[in-house]
C-alpha cells in the first residue's frame, strides 16, 4: 500500500520567493488551503500520481509567519490517498486554536472510517477531487456527492470540491439539493480566458453563492490563469462574487504549490519540485481587486472562522504548539 522509501532523497520546500504582503492581513486571518508532506515519517501511497518533496509543519509555520496569517486549513493531498497520518500530525502540531483539516475518503461507504475521531482531531470537511479521480464525470458523480453528504452531514462538515467550472455548473442542481455547505477550490475551477468572468458557467456559480451556502476559494491563481494570462478575468470574477455574496468567499495560498498534474513528467522515483510562488503578492492582489477593508475582513477572518468553527478572538500569528 505505502512505499517504505524513495530511491531519491526528498527535496525541501523553499520560502525564498515568499515576501510579506505590503499591508499585513487583519488579526485572525486564515489561509484556507495548504498541504503538508512528510515522506520520511509518512510514506506516500504507491498508486500516487506524482512524488513531491518535503514540506512539513515547521516550514508551514515559517510561511504563515511571513505572511502574518494566524490560522490555517490543512487539506489532505492526493499522494496520501486516505492515510491521514501526516495531516493529523500537522493538526496536533498547530493545535485547535490555529488549525483545521479537510479529509479525503476514498471509500465513502466504508463503515470502518472513523469520522467522529477525525472530527475530534480538527477535521471539518471532506474533499472530492473530481479533476483527478473522476475527470470524465458520469452518472456516478451525483451518487458520489450524495454518499459524501450522507456521511458528513451528521457531523456538520462541509464538502470541498476540486473540479473545473463547467463541471461545477453541470452539477448545480445536485449541489443545491445537498443542504450542506460546499466549498469550490481555486476560483471555482475557472480557467481564465477572454470573457470567462461573464460566461455561463461563471453566471451559474454566482447564482449558487447567492442561493445556497456555497463558498468559492480564491486560491492558486497560477492554476486559474497560467503564466499570469488574463488575470483581469480573475479580478472581474472575484468582484462579481464579492458583489453577490462577500460572506461566501475564502482566501488560500495553495502552499507549497505542487507542480500540477497537467505538466508532470517522469516516473514516481523523480521528486517533483514545488513551484516558486509569492503568496504575499497574491494577498496584495486581493487588496487591489477588493480595496474595501470590510471585504478582506470577511474573506480572511470572518468567513473562515464561521465555516471552520474557529474560536474567537484570533490566535497569534505564529508559534507551533
Amino acid at each position: 500500500m505505502n512505499e517504505a522509501h524513495l530511491d531519491t532523497g526528498p527535496s525541501r520546500v523553499s520560502l525564498a520567493a515568499v515576501e510579506a504582503p505590503m499591508v499585513p492581513p487583519p488579526l485572525g486571518a486564515c489561509d484556507c488551503h495548504v498541504h503538508v508532506f512528510a515522506p520520511a515519517r509518512h510514506p506516500y501511497a504507491a498508486d500516487r500520481a506524482y512524488t513531491p518533496g518535503a514540506a512539513e509543519t515547521g516550514d508551514l509555520d515559517a510561511f504563515l509567519s511571513r505572511l502574518g496569517m494566524a490560522r490555517v486549513v490543512l487539506v489532505q493531498p492526493s499522494v496520501y490517498a486516505s492515510d491521514h497520518a501526516a495531516l493529523l500530525e500537522g493538526l496536533h502540531a498547530f493545535g485547535p486554536d490555529r488549525a483545521r483539516g479537510i479529509a479525503v475518503l476514498e471509500e465513502l461507504a466504508d463503515p470502518l472510517l472513523d469520522l467522529p475521531a477525525l472530527h475530534e482531531q480538527g477535521v471539518r470537511g471532506v474533499r472530492l477531487n473530481l479533476a483527478v479521480r473522476n475527470p470524465a464525470g458520469g452518472p456516478d458523480t451525483v451518487s458520489q456527492l450524495l454518499r459524501a453528504r450522507d456521511r458528513i452531514a451528521p457531523l456538520g462538515w462541509h464538502l470541498q470540491l476540486h473540479a473545473d467550472i463547467g463541471r461545477v455548473a453541470a452539477l448545480a442542481e445536485t449541489l443545491s439539493a445537498l443542504e450542506i455547505p460546499v466549498v469550490l477550490d481555486h476560483f471555482a475551477g475557472l480557467l481564465a480566458h477572454p470573457g470567462a468572468a461573464t460566461a455561463e458557467p461563471a453566471d451559474t456559480v454566482v447564482a449558487l453563492v447567492r442561493a445556497m451556502p456555497l463558498y468559492v476559494k480564491l486560491s492558486a491563481p497560477y492554476r486559474a490563469a497560467p503564466g499570469g494570462a488574463y488575470l483581469d478575468e480573475l479580478a472581474a470574477f472575484t468582484r462579481r462574487l464579492a458583489d453577490a455574496a462577500p460572506e461566501r468567499l475564502l482566501w488560500a495560498s495553495d502552499w507549497p504549490h505542487t507542480g500540477g498534474h497537467g505538466i508532470r513528467q517522469g516516473g514516481l522515483g523523480r521528486i517533483e519540485p514545488f513551484r516558486s510562488e509569492n503568496a504575499g503578492a497574491a494577498l496584495d492582489r486581493l487588496r487591489a481587486w477588493l480595496p474595501d477593508p470590510a471585504d478582506r475582513q470577511r474573506i480572511l477572518v470572518d468567513n473562515p472562522a464561521r465555516l471552520y468553527a474557529f474560536p474567537v478572538p484570533g490566535a497569534p500569528a505564529s508559534s507551533l504548539s
